[in-house]
């Protein structure tokens, strides 16, 4: 069992163990270590969000590489998605970003992706978490003040040749957006990305100092840039997380559209064109039951995958499916892309309702969701919730009362120190009594 990785990386508070300086140097040269077995020489590009910590871990981490015979280049700010696509296409032996997504700015992480462009998978994660304590076992010296490659600018620039690419012709035909970088790594491109598009675009949070990636703005906060949609007047918003691999939308009214409306919008489109594979969509336990419904009016079928864009790739590869995502935002269209890519998603969006000649509100008009509320418990260890019977009493409970008008999904969070009770119910009433009860069990037993 991998006790490093998450399902999205190494992730913690940065400074702290697993992301002590210590510990950051025995990844790299772990890392590359493991890379030797396949590639020679071994080359890696390493990019970073805006976090104050991101220069520190990637110096550390470059030492802990160029100490096993590593090849090193920087992309410097840039997205996630960016790295993954940069790692395939120059033919680096991995990708790296030193980021934490949507965690706050006090946290930070550490991504890899293989030569490919996609996530490393579970078992080759432990492979290299297992080089990681040997290498420790050998208490390893930290270079005082390691140095960074200079940053490779061309970098950036192939990455947006590679989006426009991707959608060609794509233009906002003069309408007006307004576009949110969560004070992240989307600052670092989205503005000339969108700005050539000849159209209106209101920047939003893309002046990040090192502390406010994610502070009240971005995909955590989409009710934020659909605010300035209705200030504004502007047909759509679009706003990302702090590395940018998803993206959250507000239609021409200034409602937040997540991730399962833009699934149901695209699946549709895909469908009309004949592109939607077996007729077949990827969703995660986490996408809300209206969704489902919607998919079946438009005889598309809906898989759950496990909540992460790893799984939900792994099921659309194992499936054949052509479109997938997390109501989250990640939305995967592995046609165009390795990984889940908010750039890429919300230029395919504004190319869909240029063609359709609707606005987006209107795409999705028909989509009624289930009543549902997501509720957060701070937890000092992921024990097995299983093991505790207040807890499995409070979920067999609403399990019976919602069997057959509800769904109840309780996990740990993958990244943070968090258990998230999900509950959906036609009864807002039984919803809310059911996910207090539960979080509440939770939070007696486990709680901080």
């Amino acid at each position: 069992m991998r006790k490093l990785f998450g399902t999205d990386g190494i992730r913690a508070v940065a400074g702290e163990a697993p992301l002590d300086k210590r510990t950051i140097y025995a990844v790299g040269v772990a890392l590359a270590t493991k890379l030797a077995e396949a590639h020679h020489p071994v080359r890696i590009v390493m990019g970073m969000d805006t976090r104050e910590s991101c220069p520190w871990i990637a110096a550390t981490l470059t030492a802990g590489l160029r100490a096993a015979g590593a090849d090193l280049a920087s992309a410097g700010v840039l997205t996630t998605p960016a790295i993954a696509f940069l790692a395939r296409k120059h033919g680096f032996s991995a990708g790296v970003v030193i980021s934490a997504s949507h965690n706050p700015w006090q946290d930070n992480g550490i991504k890899i992706f293989a030569h490919d462009g996609y996530k490393l998978p579970d078992e080759v994660e432990l492979g290299i978490e297992s080089e990681i304590t040997k290498v420790l076992a050998t208490n390893p010296t930290v270079p005082e003040n390691p140095a960074v490659p200079e940053v490779n600018e061309s970098y950036r620039a192939d990455y947006i040749r590679f989006l426009l690419t991707a959608v060609p012709g794509i233009s906002l035909d003069n309408r007006h957006i307004v576009l949110d970088c969560a004070n992240g790594a989307a600052s670092s491109v989205a503005p000339q990305l969108f700005e050539s598009l000849h159209g209106t675009v209101d920047v939003t949070h893309a002046s990040p100092d090192g502390r406010n990636i994610n502070e009240h703005c971005g995909a955590l906060h989409p009710e934020i840039v659909a605010a300035q949609v209705k200030v504004s007047s502007a047909s759509m918003g679009i706003t990302f997380d702090g590395d940018a691999d998803r993206a959250l939308f507000a239609d021409e009214n200034g409602n937040v559209v997540n991730g399962d409306a833009i699934m149901l919008a695209c699946a549709r489109d895909l469908q009309a064109r004949g592109e939607l594979a077996n007729n077949l969509v990827v969703a995660t336990t986490m996408s809300n039951m209206g969704l489902e419904a919607a998919f079946a009016r438009s005889g598309i079928r809906m898989l759950r995958a496990p909540v992460g864009d790893k799984y939900v790739l792994e099921e659309m590869r194992n499936s054949g499916a052509s479109l997938g995502g997390e109501q989250s935002g990640h939305i995967l269209f592995p046609a165009r892309a390795t990984t889940g890519d908010g750039l890429l998603t919300a230029l395919l969006v504004l190319d869909l309702v240029h063609r359709s000649h609707k606005p987006l509100g209107q795409l999705i008009a028909d989509l009624t969701n289930y009543p549902q509320i997501i509720l957060n418990v701070k937890v000092r260890e992921k024990l097995p919730l299983n093991t505790f019977p207040t807890i499995v009493a409070a979920i067999a409970a609403a399990e019976a009362d919602l069997s057959t008008t509800g769904r109840v999904v309780i996990r740990y969070s993958g990244t943070e120190a968090l258990a998230r009770v999900m509950i959906e119910a036609e009864s807002a009433e039984a919803m809310h009594h059911h996910a207090t009860t539960i979080a509440n069990a939770i939070r007696s037993e486990l709680g901080v």
